[in-house]
Formats: C-alpha cells, structure tokens, sequence
C-alpha cells in the first residue's frame, strides 16, 4: 500500500520550493529577498551610506538585506501593519503602523531624505484578478507619493504591482517622475503570479 503524508505537512509545504530553503540556510525569513537580490544585482538601487525606506517590510527579508548593502554607515527604515519579529542589524529601525493612514510616529519617519524607496507591499488577495489587480494600484499609488514625497533628487523607486486594467497608467506616473523606468519580473518569482516589479531611477526635481 502507497504510503500518504499528513494533510496538515502538504498543506505547509505546498510553496516551499529552493528559495525558500536557500533563504532559511542563508538566515532570511522570506524568499522573497532574492527578488530584491537580483533587482540590486541589475539596477544598482541601494549603495553603502544611503538612508532606505522599506514600505511593506514583514517579515524583514528585503530590511535585512538592504540594511547588509547600505552598511553601519546608512540606515533602513521599515513600515509594516504587521509586527517583524526578527533580530535585526543596529542601522534598521522598524514601526508597525499603516503608511495609508500613518499614526504620530509613522508620519515622523517619513521624514524627506530617503535615496532609496522600496515597497513589496501586497494586498490581501481575492481570487478576483480585477480586484486584486486594483487593491495592489492603491498601494502602489501610496508607495509611490511617498517617494515622490521622500525621495532625494535623484533617488530610486522599485515597486511590486499586479498587473491590471490600470497597469499602465501606473507606470506612466513612475515614468514621469523619474529619470529612467523599467519594468522587470525576477527569475525567483513565482511563475504563476501576476506580480511584475515597477523601477524608477534617478528622482527628477519637477516630481
């Protein structure tokens, strides 16, 4: 007789793929960071000293990974409605609150002076394409007034969205706000998702 596994160890293991076991080796408590891994290793969107903004950073994976490039010398702030429970390096500091509806001390970190921007912000999904698609476009819209609110001239932007009717009206915004747009999909994503990666480089003045 076939031997079965236990329903509950399927179901927990039914996304567990090699990034997710390359990140628990590497110390990372999200698969998620070689996203940014190779979206830094392309476009070259943080550098030693600069000060990042992470919008959406629970769990901590792409904090932690950008708190690594910018060094002692920078500093990562992360915003996140959820709590990171995770040891992270003395250049981070990380709020819990709601950057659509920032308390006292959200607002306080949201201070001008940034030179990266990162949001791996998602919306808690539906199933509905189009309404996920829109939830996401509301978040990607708060990430990116915020940059532009932010951002030092000539500062980068890199936003997760999913695709939708208003897509490209999205990257429009990005595009006229920065001096070079480029859309890019990781090899890490998965390849059932509708995520795609919004960058902008190089913050214009009239942003």
């Amino acid at each position: 007789m076939r031997s079965r596994r236990p329903k509950n160890k399927r179901a927990s293991n039914q996304w567990a793929d090699h990034y997710t076991r390359r990140a628990r080796k590497d110390k990372f408590p999200a698969r998620s960071v070689y996203k940014l891994q190779e979206i830094q290793k392309r476009f070259h969107l943080i550098r030693r000293g600069d000060r990042v903004l992470d919008l959406g950073c629970a769990p901590g994976a792409w904090t932690k990974f950008a708190a690594g490039i910018a060094g002692p010398a920078g500093a990562v702030v992360g915003i996140d409605i959820k709590k990171v429970d995770l040891d992270l390096p003395g250049n981070v500091s990380v709020l819990q609150g709601d950057v659509l509806a920032p308390d006292a001390a959200v607002a306080a970190a949201l201070a001008p002076g940034f030179r990266a921007v990162l949001s791996d912000m998602a919306p808690a999904t539906t199933g509905h394409r189009d309404v996920d698609a829109a939830r996401s476009l509301t978040l990607g819209e708060a990430a990116l007034g915020i940059a532009r609110a932010h951002l030092l001239p000539g500062g980068h932007f890199v936003c997760k969205i999913f695709q939708g009717p208003d897509f490209e009206a999205f990257v429009r915004q990005v595009r006229n706000a920065f001096s070079t747009q480029r859309l890019y999909k990781p090899q890490s994503s998965r390849k059932a998702s509708r995520e795609i990666f919004v960058i902008g480089k190089g913050r214009t003045q009239e942003a």
